[in-house]
């Protein structure tokens, strides 16, 4: 073939490559987001900015080190950028109502203890003026000084870390604070039965003898006396009792945060995304000083901080996973991996229970709890290697009322206008009554469970949380609309209009009330850290008055969850191919009506057209225009479900360049 003849067919092939991809709608300047580094700095928000050992020959990645010369170009690059270091004591001013932070606050801190920090730190710091935080570990600081440290079960020259007498002159400077980072727990040990070691601060021991988990009591008793003898250490040393403790590894746990409040804590640094607001400093977050960053890499990181998180999300069958052979499911456990590596998501939400029928009801979990059987304990190890090998968000998506519980519990019921009758509602998922005690108690201790022995980032409810314009007809619920001034029957509630809107916005607020209940005993025992999803159908969010028919409302859900989660899923919603863009566009545009909704909603699309007979699979060609829609209508967060990444289904290389913001913002 002419040379010529081969370049003008690959200029047609472009040419028709570059058709294929519509142009985002044009949009003045006044109109377009602002950049991360064009936003004002929010009021009274800090950066918490957290280094390790300072190391100059061969900055080492398994301390998280960074080079003398680099440290200093950072450092360098914040002041003449107008960045401010702020001291615990201006933090706690401003949040008292006292002299504000100034803009572009930042907090230094330094994990660990290492002897650099007196050699290379401090000398900056008094240069600079700048003041700091010191975390050190006590059991570290302890070791003798011809005893190498046992660190985290390696061994490590003793000569690398500080010594309590320089702790004391550090702290005599006037220029550091000195927090804790622990006495003994900055370690791994054994969080399951497939042997992952995870941060002791945060973890309930395994026991692979007794093959049981360490109990809440033996856990708080473990933290309560390490808390205790760091705070001691330190107050020995400095005549100050410690009021900011740094989490090791940045792993947060609600039980221990509680045992750090009571021992005098005022602060709390996770290595969490983001600012801190000031608002919960218990739970601050800190950017990770990675990789030993060139002054380039280091001002992106820092700029891109006040970005809004994109959620790239894929939704995840455990039931995939599993396999009664053990070596067959840690086959397919590498496989999920590598595909959430390879695909670039950001997020997982991760299957918790057992749904080998697909019919939205309960009967098992996959993590030990006191309610249900356990099909596999397998929950926490998915969840923890897909966190710490594939770099993701693990959300344990959770049913809300769908358990498969005790016969006796009351049940979800619809009443029938043509019978006058009430029974459990065959084509809706089997419910347990929310408006039971005894069922909401149950259900809260299956929360407490999942929290208790899994690590995750957030929870994602199921749509289970439904309630017809029929339901709920228990006698259980009854009582509850009499109580609230409402008629006590099916039949009055829908004969009057007003009492039909008042009894529509109770049942919604009442699930969401539910769902608060849910998040605070997570949040209790995992920590205040753990984000919030919910799944709402497409229907409330097109056509408001349908709320009567789901019990759910868009508003409500922007205010209350950290992320709505529209099941935007056109063929599910009986759409034709032709006209499931459309719609997907109408979807966005209803939500983009209201100020600011767009950063706190992810979309889920469908890999899987349910409405046929076979549930085949959607060509990842298809599902990449749908995503390519959301964006061009300015949504950032969206995903799809379900994944086979078993067959990789949808196709990755399709499916990827639309989906990862990693590829393709």
């Amino acid at each position: 073939m002419p040379l010529m003849t081969r370049f003008i067919l690959l200029l047609g092939v472009l040419l028709i490559s570059a058709c294929a991809q519509q142009a985002p709608a044009f949009a003045p300047p006044s109109q377009r987001p602002l950049a991360a580094s064009e936003k004002p700095w929010p009021k009274n928000h800090v950066l918490g900015i957290a280094y390790h050992d300072i190391e100059d020959r061969d900055p080492d990645q398994a301390v998280v080190a960074v080079r003398t010369e680099r440290m200093i170009e950072q450092l360098a690059w914040l002041r003449e950028n107008g960045y401010q270091p702020v001291t615990v004591d201006q933090i706690m001013a401003a949040r008292k109502g006292g002299p504000e932070l100034p803009a572009k606050a930042i907090l230094l801190s330094f994990d660990d203890g290492y002897s650099s920090f007196y050699t290379r730190v401090l000398p900056v710091l008094r240069a600079y003026n700048w003041h700091a935080l010191l975390a050190p570990v006590g059991t570290w600081i302890d070791t003798p000084l011809n005893q190498p440290v046992d660190f985290a079960g390696a061994p490590r020259a003793r000569s690398d870390f500080l010594t309590w007498d320089q702790v004391r002159e550090i702290s005599q400077s006037g220029l550091v604070e000195i927090a804790a980072h622990t006495d003994a727990s900055h370690k791994g040990i054994l969080a399951n039965p497939q042997g992952n070691m995870q941060p002791a601060a945060a973890t309930r021991r395994y026991d692979p003898v007794t093959k049981r988990y360490e109990s809440e009591a033996d856990f708080q008793a473990r933290i309560r006396n390490d808390v205790a003898t760091i705070s001691e250490k330190i107050r020995k040393v400095t005549g100050k009792k410690p009021r900011v403790w740094v989490w090791p590894y940045g792993t947060a746990d609600g039980t221990s945060l509680t045992v750090v409040g009571e021992q005098g804590y005022e602060m709390a640094l996770t290595l969490d995304d983001g600012l801190d607001a000031l608002d919960n400093l218990m739970s601050s977050p800190r950017f990770l000083v990675a990789s030993d960053p060139d002054g380039e890499h280091f001002a992106n990181s820092i700029v891109a901080v006040q970005s809004d998180f994109a959620m790239r999300v894929v939704h995840v069958d455990l039931d995939n996973v599993y396999d009664p052979d053990p070596a067959q499911q840690e086959i397919n456990l590498g496989k999920l991996i590598q595909r959430m590596a390879d695909m670039g998501a950001n997020t997982v939400f991760l299957q918790a229970f057992a749904d080998p029928k697909g019919d939205g009801l309960v009967h098992s979990l996959y993590f030990p709890n006191r309610h249900l059987p356990v099909r596999a304990d397998i929950f926490d190890r998915v969840a923890w290697q897909l966190r710490t090998r594939a770099h993701v968000k693990v959300f344990a998506w959770m049913p809300v009322l769908s358990f498969g519980l005790d016969a006796k519990l009351p049940r979800v019921t619809r009443w029938d206008p043509k019978t006058g009758t009430t029974a459990v509602d065959p084509d809706q998922y089997q419910r347990l009554s929310p408006f039971d005690p005894q069922v909401r108690q149950i259900i809260g201790e299956i929360y407490e469970d999942v929290a208790r022995l899994t690590s995750v980032d957030g929870i994602l409810y199921h749509d289970d949380a439904v309630l017809s314009d029929f339901e709920d007809a228990s006698p259980q619920a009854l009582k509850a609309y009499a109580a609230h001034g409402l008629p006590g029957s099916i039949a009055a509630l829908r004969d009057d209009p007003a009492a039909m809107q008042r009894w529509t916005r109770f049942k919604s607020k009442y699930l969401i009330d539910f769902t608060n209940e849910l998040t605070a005993k997570v949040r209790a025992i995992r920590g205040p850290q753990v984000l919030t999803a919910r799944n709402i159908f497409a229907e409330p969010v097109l056509n408001p008055d349908s709320e009567a028919w789901f019990a759910q409302n868009l508003d409500d859900f922007l205010v209350t969850y950290d992320w709505t989660a529209p099941m935007a899923m056109p063929l599910m919603e009986k759409q034709t191919q032709a006209q499931s863009g459309p719609w997907l566009e109408e979807l966005v545009a209803k939500i983009k009506q209201r100020p600011g909704a767009l950063d706190r909603t992810v979309f889920e699309l469908q890999a899987r057209d349910w409405t046929k007979k076979d549930q085949a699979d959607i060509d990842g060609a298809q599902l990449a225009d749908w995503m390519g829609r959301l964006k061009r209508q300015g949504a950032t967060s969206f995903g799809y479900y379900p994944d086979n990444f078993l067959d990789n289904l949808p196709d990755l290389k399709t499916v990827r360049p639309a989906l990862s913001n990693k590829w393709n913002p």
